[in-house]
């Protein structure tokens, strides 16, 4: 090989490799894309927001009341529109999510009407909770909504506290909550849209704190924690509930440093390993007061994918929140902090849940 010939084939090689790592780094940034959820304020989406699903950087959309007005089925439409634009598009829709539990807490104009604590305060709690599911169900659908972060699975301790207070309680007992819990998710996802069971390993005992507000710690023993708080979710798993969200409360009898949703321990070790949960797990919203100590949102968010969480709820009602995450990822799937193989395996979770969606 003449000697001349040197630099032009070093700049190639150089060439080659700058190409191969920008679109490994696409591919990165698509992937991590898959597994954020976004928010953003007011009525109308920003334009950034819809550049940023035609660049496959959006895994779905949470709506709050502040989203909703008589044009959201149109936003939904141009926002899947502007998803199947993009080369991460893979034939099933993005998550479009809400809080459609019932009582208070509806985004959505329509059922259900009645709150957890008021179907489980009912006659029959079993046939009403089959009614709500059947109800939340049809009000989604209506509005092309396909996931409902619900229902809520905390078993309240004091008549009165945070999660009896707002109705978002079945009641006080685990066989009550588990029954009216599985029914109300069997009739949702009967129709074909997705139910979480949330928070995982339950709330009831944090009595009037409120992980949104600080720091929440649930000081109970493991064999309360597993005989009370999670049978609830035994019987959801058993019925087939397709996502499960983690509570940000730390559980000192698993996990003394980390809340549920940044813990190995009670994501890898309680809910896959001992309860044996296959589907899609869910933070609950990263911009929660219990997170102060543990960062910006793309630390927090990449401290749950560590743990073992699939997606993360970057509801901060701004689109940069949900940007700093996937950027976030994207570079701890560069670096090697973030395996690239358990990461994968996340993914195919999402978008084997996508592939359901029917709504």
């Amino acid at each position: 090989m003449h000697l001349s010939r040197i630099p032009q084939l070093l700049a190639l090689f150089l060439s080659l490799a700058s190409s191969t790592q920008a679109e490994r780094g696409h591919d990165l940034a698509q992937e991590a894309g898959h597994h954020v959820i976004f928010s953003y304020p007011g009525i109308s989406p920003p334009a950034h927001l819809f550049d940023l699903i035609k660049q496959g950087k959006v895994g779905g959309i949470i709506l709050f009341g502040e989203n909703v007005a008589s044009n959201v089925s149109t936003i939904i439409n141009q926002l899947q529109d502007a998803y199947k634009q993009s080369q991460a598009y893979v034939g099933s829709p993005l998550l479009i999510m809400t809080d459609q539990e019932g009582g208070i807490v509806r985004r959505l104009p329509g059922g259900p009407v009645s709150s957890a604590k008021q179907v489980g305060e009912s006659g029959d709690p079993g046939a009403a909770a089959i009614q709500a599911g059947k109800d939340a169900a049809h009000t989604l659908a209506e509005f092309q909504v396909n996931t409902n972060l619900a229902p809520v699975l905390g078993i309240y301790r004091e008549a009165g506290d945070f999660l009896d207070q707002y109705g978002r309680s079945y009641g006080n007992n685990s066989e009550l909550v588990a029954t009216c819990g599985s029914a109300f998710i069997t009739a949702q996802q009967v129709a074909g849209v997705i139910a979480t069971a949330k928070h995982f390993p339950g709330l009831g005992a944090a009595g009037n704190l409120n992980t949104d507000e600080g720091p929440v710690t649930i000081d109970l023993p493991l064999r309360e924690l597993r005989a009370v708080d999670e049978a609830p979710y035994t019987n959801a798993i058993a019925a087939g509930v397709d996502m499960v969200m983690t509570s940000w409360a730390v559980y000192p009898a698993l996990d003394a440093t980390y809340p549920s949703g940044l813990s190995n321990a009670w994501v890898e070790g309680e809910l896959r390993g001992r309860l044996g949960f296959r589907g899609v797990t869910i933070t609950d919203a990263l911009e929660a007061g219990a997170l102060e100590s543990f960062g910006d949102a793309g630390n927090r968010g990449l401290l749950a994918s560590q743990a073992g969480m699939d997606v993360i709820l970057a509801s901060a009602r701004d689109v940069a929140q949900g940007e700093a995450v996937v950027n976030a990822l994207v570079s701890a799937l560069d670096n090697g902090s973030l395996p690239r193989g358990k990461f994968t395996k996340a993914t195919d979770r999402i978008l084997a849940l996508r592939r359901k969606i029917t709504v």
